[in-house]
């Protein structure tokens, strides 16, 4: 074996061992950053605490994960993901800890801002990721790396026997304790990407803070982000919130909502590998409208409320009622969370294809747009059910953004179409055609 295969075998090994021990970080870090899904339930019990303020609690640490993502992108593409990610998951297990020994809704508001660090761990692995893989592949690779949001069922799987066998307190010093574990396995198990091997060997300074930026003055980067805000920020809000929707709509034990609430997380988590692969395949733009389109079939007939009526009938009055029941909702919520998981990989398959050199910054700030959905969605949860006192009426917010979001990406597709092949960026790139 020659040393050039030796060199090959070893650029796969960094390769594959970079791809998955992300994912397992990623997979970690999403459980943290879902904790409240679980024990906020609990916590508004013990507090009484209104819906709205129980859509702050679960939206609190989405904040931080959002706001944050753009700093660690931009920190990643500079100091390498090795290096932040560990830090990052160091960080967010310390604020976890505290976590367990607040006592008040303030002081679980404050620690909920620390545990929110973890969100920030996609924007870290998608420019760590990105950079050990050519552009033919990145949609695969991200959609794998993307699977990660898994971890958002396994917080509502296990996290409700710990919270019964040994208190809310216990789920945030186990979930503290699996963060520290992991940091460890991933630095001792990954290597720096190969952008810094070679700053290092040649002594090339990385670029410029408003460098980095630049391409956010690009129109196109808030579109992307506007998609992201969608089907990554309504998959956080509605892994939030469901357990509390099942409990109050269907009358679950907090177990069994965990349980029917994971069926909406998985879906919306592993098939995101098949939405990049997909996207390499068909194209991004292909993907993002089926998930827009069936998001928005699927978020209108959740939002139908229980109804009854009356009809005037030839021989007197007939009643009637309708109502979605819960084998209605799994399955219309498998298909949505299908859907939106596909979409989630068709973003940032443009993302790696329009930027390629500002992963980071761009993905940090389409992250942190798409994070802030799933801050300020649970809040608007709340808010509509005090307002409304319809429980569905937080699927006629998610059916409203998808159908607007569908009409926005039309008319921009129609209008770059129909410009000038001189002037369209689309058609003179053949990588980013081949991307959409």
């Amino acid at each position: 074996m020659t040393g050039d295969d030796h060199a090959d075998l070893g650029l796969a090994s960094a390769e594959s061992r970079a791809l998955w021990a992300s994912t397992l970080a990623f997979t970690v870090c999403f459980a943290v950053w879902t904790i409240f899904s679980i024990v906020g339930v609990r916590i508004k019990q013990e507090l009484a605490l209104s819906e709205t303020e129980f859509g702050l609690l679960v939206g609190t640490p989405i904040l931080t994960g959002s706001l944050s993502r753009i700093f660690l992108g931009i920190w990643t593409d500079r100091f390498g993901g090795r290096l932040v990610f560990t830090i990052m998951m160091l960080a967010t297990s310390l604020a976890t800890i505290l976590l367990a020994f607040a006592h008040t809704y303030p002081q679980i508001l404050l620690a909920a801002l620390g545990v929110g660090l973890a969100g920030g761990s996609f924007a870290v692995g998608v420019a760590y990721v990105s950079r050990f893989f050519p552009q033919g592949r990145q949609g695969t690779a991200l959609g794998i790396f993307g699977v990660g949001n898994v971890g958002a069922a396994v917080t509502k799987f296990a996290a409700p026997f710990v919270l019964l066998a040994w208190g809310w307190q216990a789920v945030a010093l186990v979930w503290a304790a699996a963060l520290i574990l992991m940091a460890t396995i991933f630095y001792i198990s990954t290597v720096d990407d190969p952008v810094i091997i070679e700053r290092r060997r040649t002594g090339i300074a990385a670029k410029s803070f408003m460098l980095e930026l630049s391409p956010l003055r690009d129109a196109r980067v808030w579109r992307f982000a506007s998609y992201y805000f969608f089907v990554f920020g309504a998959f956080v809000a509605l892994a939030l919130w469901l357990p509390r929707y099942l409990i109050g709509v269907y009358g679950f034990n907090i177990e069994t909502a965990g349980l029917v609430g994971a069926l909406y997380s998985i879906p919306a988590s592993i098939f995101r590998a098949y939405g990049g692969m997909l996207s390499d395949r068909i194209g991004a733009r292909t993907v993002m409208y089926w998930s827009l389109g069936v998001s928005a079939v699927a978020t209108l007939i959740l939002s139908l409320p229980p109804t009854s009526y009356v009809m005037r009938g030839i021989n007197g009055d007939i009643s009637s009622h309708f109502e979605i029941g819960i084998g209605t909702f799994v399955v219309a919520a498998f298909v949505l969370g299908f859907f939106m998981s596909l979409g989630k990989a068709a973003v940032f398959k443009h993302i790696a294809s329009y930027y390629p050199g500002s992963v980071g910054a761009v993905g940090g700030v389409v992250g942190m747009i798409g994070g802030l959905g799933g801050f300020a969605l649970p809040i608007a949860f709340g808010a509509l059910n005090d307002l409304t006192g319809l429980w569905s009426s937080c699927f006629m917010l998610l059916f409203a953004i998808s159908v607007g979001l569908l009409f926005w990406m039309d008319v921009a597709v129609r209008r770059m179409r129909g410009a000038p092949a001189s002037v369209s960026k689309d058609r003179a790139n053949t990588s980013v055609i081949a991307a959409e």
